[in-house]
């Protein structure tokens, strides 16, 4: 029987920073839990002795980075007391200040594996969950009209996650300020409000409106929203 790995002098968060570090320098299928165990300076029995498998550290990793966002996003945006201020800063938040590489190896992995699969459901709810009640409260407030929060929570989410691999793979075409304004461009067209899309276009390189023109395309309504807003 092998001896239990001493693990004094490491603790799991020490662990999980050094995974994240290094699945994000070399990607999950170069990473090797030797790797790990080096970042961290302790040895792969101790890093298998908290974690069974590579994916199993990836999704813990990805989950650990989340809740320090969701903590930090907290104690920012509750210095903001207008929903539509809230919901601003999240979407900034999520396309400035996170790196989303992780998120790109957990999408890969749950294509195939199941517990990866349902970290992944896991951790979309929460954002979705988040963005939905920052909806809730501005339509209470009067800010936001009348639309799904749960519904319009799961687009913006969606169009943040897809616009965010092409950002993060460097691709000229979809720098972060054009990410920001065709979200935000997006927020106002379903909940028919002001987010400020405008103070991105002119840094974006692009002042032609297409996501709202897209969203208008798709849900008809909004369009005659925009048109009768233009007549008043």
């Amino acid at each position: 029987m092998s001896p239990r790995p001493q693990i004094d002098h490491i603790r799991k968060p020490q662990l999980l920073r050094a995974a994240a570090d290094v699945i994000v320098e070399r990607g999950l299928a170069s990473t090797r839990i030797a790797d790990v165990a080096e970042r961290a300076g302790t040895s792969p029995p101790a890093v298998l002795y908290w974690f069974r498998s590579k994916d199993e550290l990836l999704a813990e990793a990805l989950t650990v980075d989340e809740e320090r966002f969701y903590v930090e996003m907290r104690e920012r945006i509750h210095l903001l007391e207008r929903p539509r201020d809230q919901l601003r800063f999240m979407i900034e938040a999520s396309a400035e200040e996170y790196d989303w590489t992780l998120w790109i190896e957990l999408w890969v992995r749950a294509l195939r594996d199941p517990a990866a699969r349902q970290a992944r459901q896991r951790l979309d709810n929460r954002w979705r969950e988040e963005i939905a009640a920052v909806i809730l409260a501005g339509q209470g407030a009067g800010e936001f009209g009348d639309a799904d929060a749960d519904g319009v929570a799961l687009l913006l989410a969606s169009l943040l996650d897809g616009l965010a691999v092409q950002t993060t793979l460097h691709d000229p075409d979809v720098p972060r300020e054009r990410m920001l304004c065709w979200v935000l461009e997006m927020a106002e067209s379903l909940l028919d409000c002001e987010l400020g899309a405008a103070d991105y276009e002119t840094a974006a390189g692009d002042g032609s409106g297409a996501a709202r023109n897209a969203v208008n395309e798709i849900v008809p309504h909004l369009a005659d929203t925009e048109r009768r807003k233009g007549l008043e």
